[in-house]
C-alpha cells in the first residue's frame, strides 16, 4: 500500500509530529478567522514556500496535489457563481493554504506518528468510556493510508478505459472504484481482527 510520507531530512521532517499537528490545527483556526484577501494571500504564499522546502519535485508535487486542486477549483467556482469574486478569492486562498499546510504535514509525518498522536489525544475520551483511543488512532491512520491508494486505483481504472477506447464517465469510474475500495477495506479489517489489533469489549 502506498503512503503519503516522503522520506527526507528537511527542518519540517525533524520537527516533532505533535508540534506539526498542533501547528496545523492552530493555522486552520487562524485561516478561518481571517477574511482579508491580502492577509490570506500572504498566508497562501507562506504555505507555498513551506511546501517547496520539502523538495518533492514538480512531478511528485503535482501527483500529490492534483485531486486537492480539482476540489479547490470546483469549490471556488461554485462560490464565484453564488457569492461573487471576493468570496471566491477568499475561499480559494483559505482552502489553498490549508491544502498546502496539510500536504506538508502528511509528507513529513509517518503513519505511525499520526496514530500515536491521535491515540494520545483521544485518551481523555477513553477515560470517560466514550471510545477506545487506540481504535480512533488506527482508523485515522488507515484513512490517511487509503488516500494515495484510492487515487492510484482511480488512475488505473481511467487508464483501462483509455486502453479499451471507452470514454471516461463518472459512473463507469465510480462504481469499480467503490467496489475495489470496499473490498480492500474488508481485507484490511479481516487482517486486523485476525491479529487481534482491535480491542474487543
Amino acid at each position: 500500500m502506498k503512503t503519503l510520507y516522503h522520506d527526507g531530512d528537511t527542518p519540517l521532517h525533524r520537527l516533532s509530529p505533535r508540534v506539526k499537528l498542533i501547528g496545523l490545527a492552530v493555522a486552520s483556526v487562524i485561516l478561518f478567522w481571517l477574511h482579508s484577501p491580502v492577509a490570506l494571500g500572504v498566508a497562501a504564499l507562506a504555505s507555498l514556500i513551506l511546501f517547496s522546502t520539502l523538495r518533492l519535485g514538480w512531478a511528485e508535487s503535482w501527483l500529490r496535489l492534483r485531486p486537492l486542486i480539482l476540489t479547490l477549483v470546483l469549490v471556488s467556482l461554485f462560490t464565484l457563481a453564488f457569492n461573487g469574486r471576493i468570496d471566491a478569492l477568499t475561499v480559494f486562498l483559505r482552502l489553498g493554504s490549508l491544502m498546502l499546510l496539510a500536504a506538508s504535514v502528511t509528507a513529513t509525518t509517518g503513519i505511525g506518528d499520526f496514530i500515536d498522536e491521535i491515540t494520545l489525544a483521544a485518551m481523555p475520551l477513553e477515560r470517560l468510556c466514550i471510545l477506545q483511543a487506540a481504535d480512533v488512532g488506527l482508523s485515522i491512520g488507515l484513512v490517511i493510508r487509503f488516500v494515495p491508494e484510492v487515487v492510484s486505483r482511480y488512475q488505473t481504472i481511467r487508464e483501462a478505459h483509455f486502453a479499451r477506447g471507452l470514454k471516461v464517465r463518472p459512473l463507469t469510474v465510480a462504481v469499480p472504484l467503490i467496489i475495489l475500495t470496499l473490498r480492500s477495506a474488508d481485507e484490511i479489517a479481516a487482517a486486523i481482527d485476525a491479529r487481534g489489533i482491535r480491542r474487543q469489549k
